[in-house]
């Protein structure tokens, strides 16, 4: 019966137009209401709780460092060194988008930035170049739900967080499956965009090619730094995400220098407009998340996937299959915040490694930000390309069906993800 309580609050809320951060308020008060221990005072200190916690720190920084970049043009140089590469394969700007991606990943963890950004740069390319511009527009979102999976992540902080997991363990297993999604969007890209009679641009000499290595050095030079000093801890997560604001802020002011002193108001004021939805959640997610606990949750939905118990990868396919579900109406972080705290207690008591889940998990979730309807990157690739959303749906299937394959590939192959792991820690 909680979880019809459950289920049900938080969908009527919904429902009535409520945003998602009081609709989880008002599923824990429904929750609290059918136990008989309604306590406004319990609500309130459970609210500062969920945003007073040192892990969580690391997303308004790393929100932060994702602006300073776009802003002080790291994410430029990396496509202009993608683009001398890889730039005269027939075709070449797809992969320019893919690669860009990954290595912007590497750096902000913002799906929705790191799309924005590259979409900016390339589309204009794109569409001169004759390419197919809905398609391409959805290849670059599906680029850009990598960001989520490789490290930092911001994704893995909060199910980090939620799920009392350790956020170092979730960032170093997130490097090869963000590594298999880049992989396999190539491949489609290949595969959907060989007959297209599009410019192939000019083979770049080598001096030039150096020379945009040499250029974009400081910002290929971050993810070095932040996996670097979480694998030899010297700092933590939270402690990385300061590390990579403070970096983008230097590098951006004082060696690139097109970061201007007047442009840090605008700056400082995105980042904190996205950090303080996120925070908001979180800090309503709590009382959800408690209020979960008490009423028992975790075993009612244990009960319920009882007859998949005992084999794992048969669960994980069932969770991630709902999760596919769930994700094409609830957006990443909501998504996270609400079911990390159901679903971990499942998983650890099947026997699952609640890091290999959680990037399975977030990956799930990231993917769920390119399915229609809601598909919060696909609007903003949309917006960005000037071409109706309709279009971005049809011209991201291809790319769509290459991440949930690679998302299922793990699924019945777990130790895609956690043999690396033991190398990596």
């Amino acid at each position: 019966m909680t979880v019809a309580i459950f289920v049900g609050a938080l969908l009527g809320a919904m429902a009535i137009g409520l945003p998602i951060a009081f609709a989880l308020l008002v599923t824990g008060i429904a929750l609290m209401v059918y136990l008989g221990t309604f306590d406004a005072q319990i609500i309130s200190q459970n609210l500062f709780a969920g945003a007073d916690s040192f892990p969580l720190m690391a997303v308004p920084f790393f929100m932060l460092a994702g602006e300073l970049m776009n802003a002080g043009g790291l994410s430029r140089r990396i496509v202009e060194a993608a683009m001398a590469w890889v730039g005269h394969w027939r075709g070449g700007l797809g992969y320019v988008a893919v690669i860009a991606s990954v290595i912007m990943a590497s750096l902000s963890g913002s799906a929705v930035a790191d799309t924005a950004a590259i979409a900016a740069l390339l589309i204009p390319m794109m569409r001169k170049a004759n390419y197919n511009v809905p398609r391409a527009a959805g290849l670059i979102s599906a680029g850009g739900v990598i960001a989520p999976v490789i490290p930092p992540s911001i994704g893995l902080v909060l199910y980090g967080v939620s799920g009392n997991v350790s956020i170092r363990q979730l960032f170093l297993a997130g490097i090869v499956p963000g590594i298999l999604m880049g992989l396999a969007l190539m491949v489609t890209w290949w595969l959907v965009a060989r007959r297209d009679s599009v410019a192939v641009g000019e083979k770049m000499g080598w001096n030039t090619r150096i020379k945009t290595l040499i250029d974009g050095f400081w910002a290929f030079l971050l993810p070095i730094v932040i996996i670097g000093g979480l694998k030899m801890g010297v700092f933590t997560p939270t402690e990385a995400a300061v590390v990579a604001a403070v970096y983008a802020l230097f590098v951006g002011l004082f060696i690139y220098r097109e970061l201007k002193i007047s442009d840090l108001y605008h700056v400082f004021l995105a980042a904190a407009k996205t950090t303080s939805v996120v925070m908001f959640l979180a800090a309503t997610a709590v009382v959800s998340a408690w209020l979960i606990t008490i009423a028992n949750v975790p075993a009612e939905v244990t009960r319920l996937l009882e007859p998949f118990m005992d084999n794992k990868i048969l669960l994980m396919f069932v969770i991630m299959v709902l999760v596919v579900i769930i994700g094409t109406a609830l957006d990443f972080v909501p998504t996270i915040l609400i079911l990390t705290p159901v679903l971990v207690p499942v998983i650890k008591t099947a026997g699952i490694d609640p890091v290999y889940f959680g990037v399975l998990f977030i990956m799930n979730n990231a993917i769920g930000l390119i399915t229609p309807p809601v598909g919060n990157v696909l609007n903003v690739a949309a917006g960005v390309a000037k071409v109706p959303l309709g279009s971005v749906i049809r011209g991201v299937m291809p790319f769509l069906v290459a991440e949930i394959l690679v998302l299922f590939l793990l699924v019945f192959f777990p130790q895609l993800v956690t043999v690396p792991l033991q190398y990596l820690r």
